[in-house]
């Protein structure tokens, strides 16, 4: 299967003129990285992972992650959870007090600490319950579109994406986007891109998006050549290089017949402005009244680093400096040692980024397999699935 995007991604009645995603990263996709992002080019900027009970409790660090600035449009938040009740209520809390122009739900999630209680990429292969929450999801979602993200199974002994689009599009989901790997293989591997041209065969009312392995603009319109899909999910590929946003609008702008633009190739100098401006977007998300959010803004940029010198010429020690950052000042100082002249280093700043992980069994409640209906015994357990935790 062959396509070449020639009109915008509509979801729901949202229009991109970019069919790209920015995947929701724990830790990593708070409001200073989706407002950075924004900088380099269009698409839809998903929230981190939102667990629903924490939402409807209205819990501090929660109430915080949902908050959008005002140049974020749409504002897109993803959700997790595991009882329809407490899915549908969340929903409902963000439609009633206009928090939201698009919501996502997670099914995609492989840590442990959410596939244990029955979440995540988990939770498809109970059909009943994935079945419920979708159906009352979109309910409650109104007029707001509702979309999921899933991935292909639990393992290859247990793939759900099939049967959890069916059901998906049936309950009226605005979009399906698949991680094109099963839980159990984490982000091993290379992602089985032909799991999406299947989807994709699968599914006729609904846009299909493709996830896993976009690394560049060209890596991204080569998906939806190969698969047909109808935009794509960028995640780990825009750690430390918020520019890809750009590469990809200029890419799909050139498969609508447009000239190809130079793809993003930053020097040093660059970087280091793109580290500065992180800084300051963090420092003012997680400023508030009783306290400056300077200080937690350096310990929060240092995860950022590596990414970010990926196949630059900074040598160790500023490096290992600047991950333990404590100030502003101290900051600047170390940027300001860098070689700003020194240019970009080509393929060495390019390619996978992130921890892949290796295969390893998921993490499962004990008899999940058993059965692809959820006992209704077991349905009173479903609140611990609730924890106020955020995947990945």
């Amino acid at each position: 299967m062959t396509q070449t995007l020639t009109k915008p991604l509509r979801i729901g009645p949202i229009e991109l003129d970019s069919p790209v995603v920015l995947a929701p990263m724990a830790g990593i996709t708070n409001t200073a990285f989706r407002r950075l992002c924004r900088e380099f080019g269009g698409g839809l900027y998903v929230s981190e992972m939102i667990t629903s009970r924490a939402l409807v409790e209205r819990g501090e660090k929660t109430m915080r992650l949902i908050r959008h600035h005002e140049s974020e449009t749409p504002r897109s938040i993803q959700l997790y959870g595991v009882d329809p009740f407490v899915i549908s209520e969340a929903i409902k809390m963000l439609a009633s007090e206009d928090r939201a122009d698009h919501i996502d739900l997670n099914f995609g999630c492989p840590v442990p600490k959410v596939t244990r209680k029955g979440g995540g990429a988990a939770l498809p292969w109970k059909l009943d319950l994935f079945r419920e929450i979708v159906e009352s999801a979109v309910k409650a979602a109104g007029r707001i579109p509702l979309t999921i993200k899933m991935r292909k199974g639990i393992d290859r002994g247990h793939l759900t994406y099939l049967e959890a689009g069916r059901i998906a599009e049936g309950a009226g989901v605005a979009s399906i986007a698949l991680h094109a790997r099963t839980a159990s293989e984490f982000y091993s591997g290379q992602a089985d891109w032909e799991s999406i041209s299947k989807l994709k065969e699968t599914i006729n009312g609904v846009p299909v998006l493709g996830n896993g392995d976009i690394w560049s603009g060209s890596d991204a319109v080569r998906m939806v050549a190969e698969t047909g899909c109808d935009g794509v999910v960028v995640g780990r590929g825009c750690l430390g290089r918020p520019w890809i946003f750009g590469d990809l609008v200029a890419a799909f702008s050139a498969g609508r017949g447009a000239p190809i633009e130079e793809v993003a190739k930053p020097n040093l100098g660059e970087v280091a402005r793109t580290i500065r401006r992180h800084a300051e977007l963090l420092a003012e998300f997680l400023s508030d009244e009783n306290q400056d959010g300077t200080q937690w803004a350096c310990r929060d940029i240092r995860k950022h680093i590596a990414w970010y010198f990926k196949g630059y010429p900074v040598g160790g020690d500023i490096r290992s400096a600047l991950a333990r950052v404590e100030s502003f000042q101290q900051l600047d100082d170390l940027l300001g040692q860098l070689d700003w002249t020194a240019a970009y280093p080509g393929s060495d700043a390019e390619g996978p980024r992130g921890r892949a992980g290796h295969p390893k069994r998921t993490v499962l409640p004990d008899g999940w397999l058993d059965s692809r209906q959820l006992p209704s015994q077991d349905r009173a357990s479903l609140v611990e699935g609730e924890a106020d935790t955020t995947g990945g």
